[in-house]
C-alpha cells in the first residue's frame, strides 16, 4: 500500500482525525477546539496519508528529548487496518532522528494490544511500577 509519511495535519486532516476518534470508545468525545490544541502542544506527531491526502493513520508523541518519550493515540482508519501501517508508525516513532537515542519509550494500551507492542520491544513488566492517576474531571 502508497502512503505518505507526514509530520503536519491540514484542515482537512484535523477533521479526519476526529472522525477516526469518534469510532473509537477511548477517544469519542474529543472536540475540534481541543484536538488542535492537542496536536499544537504535542513535541511529535506522525501521520499516514493515501495518494489523495486522506489521513489513514496517525501517532503522537510528548518528550522531553532526554529521559522520556510518551507515544500516545496509535490510530489506524478501519478500513485499512491489518495492513502494517501501525508498525510503519510505531517504526517512525521508534527511529525519528530527535527520539531515537531516548532511553525510555512508554505507552498506554489495552492488554490485547500487548502482543502488538512488545514486537517493538514494550513490555509490560517494570518491576513493580504502576501508573497512577488524579482524575480532574469531576
Amino acid at each position: 500500500m502508497q502512503t505518505t509519511v507526514i509530520n503536519k495535519l491540514s484542515n482537512n486532516q484535523i477533521d479526519q482525525l476526529i472522525e477516526l476518534y469518534r469510532n473509537e470508545f477511548w477517544c469519542n468525545t474529543r472536540t475540534r477546539n481541543d484536538v488542535e490544541k492537542m496536536l499544537a502542544h504535542s513535541n511529535v506527531i506522525i501521520g499516514l496519508e493515501d495518494f489523495d491526502h486522506n489521513l489513514i493513520g496517525f501517532v503522537r508523541v510528548l518528550t522531553d528529548y532526554v529521559y522520556k518519550v510518551m507515544i500516545y493515540d496509535l490510530i489506524i482508519h478501519p478500513e485499512f487496518r491489518g495492513k502494517q501501517l501501525g508498525n510503519v508508525l510505531m517504526d517512525e516513532i521508534i527511529f525519528h532522528p530527535e527520539l531515537k537515542q531516548i532511553p525510555h519509550f512508554d505507552l498506554y494500551c489495552l492488554p490485547e494490544m500487548n502482543e502488538f507492542y512488545q514486537q517493538f520491544g514494550f513490555t509490560a513488566e517494570l518491576g513493580g511500577l504502576g501508573v497512577m492517576r488524579r482524575d480532574n474531571s469531576m
